[in-house]
């Protein structure tokens, strides 16, 4: 009988109490919690939590510019820049293109409309060394000088060969046989480029 009850206590021993189980998990989570927090709060995030999800696209890659295109839309107080992201530097004609679509919904919300009008036919823009030739389908004198100013701005600051700074580049534009310019996007207008008076020898008076 003595062995018996001996037997007994050792096996109670030696087994867990049913209701410690759950109290330890309970523990063991919260102190878990708290690591977490605790990590987190030092900068350092739990690797086995996070998912990275697919490669971010569009991103710049180090030492790599930032490339982009300027297009000229009004604002309420005159011509402004609406800079959008790109994958590499648009040339003219690539330019022409997006503006002639107007503003997007983002520009339109911080007030940004364009007076360029609706052409029957595309516009056509060729660059050359420092300069730019853009093609109407309609007569070049009948643009406004709001619609000149966004064109001729957007077209200088886009990627135009020889490198020249975009107030550098001249703009032509012409259109069922009349030509407009060479002009020069001064900031936010377009002004015709004045060519320096040739300079000769000066006749002296007699005496």
């Amino acid at each position: 009988m003595t062995d018996r009850r001996l037997t007994a206590r050792r096996t109670a021993a030696g087994r867990p109490a049913a209701g410690r189980t759950p109290a330890r998990r309970v523990v063991l989570g919260t102190l878990a919690g708290v690591l977490t927090a605790t990590l987190a709060g030092c900068g350092i995030e739990p690797t086995d939590v996070i998912d990275a999800g697919e490669p971010a696209t569009g991103v710049r890659a180090p030492g790599k510019p930032t490339a982009n295109v300027q297009l000229f839309f009004y604002g309420p107080d005159g011509l402004h820049p609406a800079i959008r992201p790109a994958r590499e530097p648009l040339d003219p004609q690539a330019a022409m293109d997006l503006l002639v679509q107007g503003p997007n919904h983002a520009e339109r919300m911080r007030g940004l409309s364009s007076v360029v009008p609706k052409f029957p036919a595309p516009l056509t823009a060729t660059s050359g060394t420092g300069q730019v030739t853009i093609t109407l389908p309609v007569n070049a004198k009948l643009l406004d000088p709001a619609s000149l100013n966004q064109l001729v701005c957007t077209a200088a600051n886009a990627r135009v060969p020889g490198n020249k700074p975009p107030g550098q580049v001249t703009v032509t534009l012409v259109g069922e046989g009349v030509r407009v310019g060479p002009m020069v996007c001064g900031g936010s207008n377009a002004f015709p480029l004045v060519q320096p008076s040739p300079t000769g020898p000066v006749e002296g008076g007699g005496g």
